[in-house]
């Protein structure tokens, strides 16, 4: 499946930056890090290289994500901050608005996810050879034509909540791959990385980061 890439003009904004870590809020409509072809090297990390040259790549947001990254700047940041997501010893908090309304107000999706290789990057459900994949939900506000939610994935699969709210009935509004008709005619990918909690690479202390959603 291929795509039309035109990166947004909109920059990152950074949230913090000290020795170790910088932590931004990276805007919608750009990768997080180079794809194939000279048309898609314009991304996250080569835009922040240019004012921090030792930038370390420690995780990623889907193009259509806006929100809440960190990267590292040193080898061992990136080794500490590395591990602490395989070990989903960090804590994510994403906002989303659903087409319809979502009920009860919270529960927890746990469906195993694949690679659809004929389609992909879209991921789908596989109880056979999927990994295993859960995210957590809660209401914030809900009507009969959508519902705002806060999602907090338990694992980091690839699409994860947009499958997984898809599954569920009720796409994210503005998704090109997994919502269809009215509800994926929206500007763009209403899903943001609202909050990000992880341990400083340094002092091991706990510390979170956060950007409110733009939409």
């Amino acid at each position: 499946m291929s795509f039309l890439y035109q990166p947004t003009a909109e920059q990152p904004r950074v949230i913090h930056a000290d020795h170790e870590i910088l932590v931004v809020e990276k805007p919608a409509g750009l990768l997080s890090v180079p794809g194939r072809g000279e048309d898609r090297a314009d991304c996250l990390i080569e835009r922040l290289r240019a004012a921090f040259p030792t930038v370390l790549l420690v995780h990623r947001l889907d193009m259509d994500t806006s929100g809440i990254m960190v990267f590292a700047l040193t080898p061992h940041a990136q080794r500490h901050l590395s591990r602490q997501f395989e070990d989903r010893r960090t804590k994510k908090t994403y906002v989303a608005r659903l087409w319809g309304r979502l009920e009860p107000r919270s529960g927890m999706v746990d469906l195993p996810l694949i690679v659809d290789w004929p389609n992909r990057p879209r991921q789908k459900v596989d109880h056979a050879e999927g990994r295993p994949a859960q995210t957590e939900w809660r209401v914030v506000k809900a009507t009969d034509a959508e519902t705002r939610v806060r999602l907090m994935p338990i694992t980091g699969r690839s699409h994860q909540l947009r499958v997984h709210m898809a599954e569920l009935g009720h796409p994210i509004l503005g998704d090109p791959l997994y919502a269809t008709g009215a509800a994926a005619d929206f500007p763009r990918l209403m899903l943001h990385a609202e909050s990000l909690r992880f341990k400083h690479p340094e002092t091991g202390v706990m510390q979170g980061f956060s950007a409110p959603a733009p939409f």
